[in-house]
């Protein structure tokens, strides 16, 4: 042997025993089981005798599950993958754990799956670590006041239904008649704001989902946002675990002080996944045929968005559910949970959607049981009387369809009414700064808008910057306060008057019809 081939071995010996000197010799434990059965993202294990209730389990082939159901010799495990690979026979390990998906800044700006596996083209996520999907929510004593906005760029919603951070506000209507479309507006609307949004698709069409990313990307700050998708194609089980796990990917920020928005696209396909897997792992039915449980899975879920006091850092963690209704039924089984679980409802009518008034908020059953105590100062004091002239307007409206109207209150009623929808008609990926929403509300209270066609309110509305040139200074102290002062308010009327006299020579009479 050389001299060179003794220092390689001499080398490669010393190595050796450091590798062996700094592990550990200890016993390890891994029970495993064996696939009995295995149909619709369900798989029937024997042999996990110690097996717990959620617990991960690993297949053969990679994939993974968690335990739904303890029977007397056998579990019940929902698939978090597709059924390709896994045969009855495989051999399972049960891994110890819960699900996990990491968190961290990582996230922002990527789009993932469930269990937090990029779906984009960005590379592998840099999470900071893995953290439970299933958590308790804060404690009573950790909550503070719900007293800051979450402004969404609608008039209609932050002039009569405010949002506050921390606040579950549920977005419910009929089938494609702009629910998604309010949430989207929100989560665009926070490009100016330091709000992290989470936007969970659940049981939709991936064109649909890639619609929302494509707009947010257009209009948005997706730098700030995190998709996470469960299209209507991926396993059940991903399309259960998707909004607990968006909900521990947005306490990470909130737990550190900062402010998170959850939209959760939508809670009915969630539900008819909830009661697939239930029965399917024959859990009891309940009223309607739905699992009795179904409430306590949403109620736990939406449980955790909340306001945090000083002393628990301050963060806080907003939740726009979306829930779907058939036929405009109000009272429907699930929604019906969803609204005594949620601060309130932003209610959407087919009827105002195909009629052109969108977004169609129906003003009569919507509501925020937060609402003026998260408002704006600036908006609360200019629509103060808003939601009460509208709701007299409709009322004259439907009465006024059989008759003529002779009294001239009324017809003044009906003018003003058919200028308060259309300043409160809104295009989509269009939200309006506080500013404008202002000196709109101030040109209904003033009566400004009276003397304009109601056909050139959008026209008004497109052409406020231009109107209020002179008052940037003014509108840019609103944004940042939230306050008008009466100075600033005499300003505003001038500038919106002379707008106003500019677009007054149009009018059309016969556009003031009902």
């Amino acid at each position: 042997m050389t001299l060179d081939s003794e220092t390689v071995l001499s080398d490669w010996l010393s190595r050796s025993r450091t590798i062996v000197a700094a592990g550990s010799l200890a016993p390890q434990v891994e029970e495993t089981g064996r696939v009995e059965a295995i149909a619709d993202g369900i798989a029937v294990i024997s042999g996990l005798r110690g097996a717990k209730l959620d617990e991960l389990i690993r297949f053969a082939d990679g994939h993974y599950g968690f335990i739904n159901a303890l029977e007397p010799e056998t579990v019940s495990c929902v698939l978090l993958d597709d059924l390709e690979g896994v045969h009855a026979g495989d051999r399972v390990t049960s891994t110890g754990s819960v699900v996990r998906v990491p968190v961290g800044p990582g996230l922002l700006g990527r789009i993932v799956d469930p269990l937090g596996r990029p779906l984009d083209e960005a590379g592998p996520i840099a999470a900071e670590r893995l953290d439970p999907i299933e958590r308790p929510a804060p404690a009573i004593v950790d909550r503070d006041f719900v007293k800051e906005p979450v402004a969404t760029g609608i008039m209609v919603i932050d002039a009569m239904f405010a949002i506050g951070r921390g606040q579950r506000e549920l977005i419910i209507g009929d089938r494609a008649i702009g629910k998604t479309a309010i949430a989207l507006d929100c989560i665009i609307n926070q490009r100016t704001t330091e709000l992290i949004c989470v936007y969970v698709a659940v049981g939709q069409r991936a064109t649909a989902v890639r619609h929302v990313i494509d707009a947010v990307r257009a209009h948005g700050a997706p730098q700030r946002c995190i998709f996470v998708v469960a299209p209507a194609a991926s396993a059940p089980g991903l399309q259960w675990i998707a909004p607990f796990a968006a909900m521990t990917m947005a306490e990470y920020f909130r737990d550190r002080g900062q402010h998170a928005l959850v939209v959760i696209d939508d809670l009915t396909k969630h539900a008819a996944t909830h009661r697939e897997i239930a029965l399917l792992t024959r859990q009891p039915p309940g009223r309607e045929a739905f699992p009795g449980d179904v409430f306590h899975v949403h109620a736990r879920l939406l449980e955790r968005a909340a306001k945090l006091d000083s002393a628990a850092g301050g963060g806080s963690l907003t939740a726009l559910p979306i829930a779907e209704l058939d036929g405009g039924n109000l009272s429907a089984y699930i929604p019906t949970n969803l609204i005594s679980i949620t601060d309130g409802q932003i209610v959407l009518d087919s009827r105002l959607f195909h009629d052109g008034h969108k977004p169609a908020v129906d003003i009569g059953t919507s509501v925020s049981r937060v609402g003026g105590k998260t408002q704006a100062r600036a908006l609360r004091d200019t629509a103060e009387t808003l939601r009460l002239d509208y709701a007299q307007f409709l009322e004259l409206e439907i009465f006024t369809r059989f008759g003529g109207m002779s009294d001239t209150h009324v017809k003044e009623k009906i003018a003003r009414g058919l200028r308060i929808r259309a300043a409160l008609r809104q295009q989509q990926l269009s939200p309006l700064p506080l500013s404008h929403q202002v000196a709109l509300l101030l040109a209904l209270q003033d009566g400004i808008l009276d003397s304009i066609a109601v056909g050139k309110i959008d026209e008004f509305r497109s052409r406020l910057p231009e109107f209020l040139s002179a008052s940037h200074a003014v509108m840019d102290d609103i944004d940042r306060t939230g306050v008008v002062s009466d100075a600033d308010r005499q300003t505003l009327l001038a500038d919106l008057r002379r707008g106003g006299e500019i677009l007054a020579g149009a009018a059309d009479p016969a556009a003031d019809q009902p």
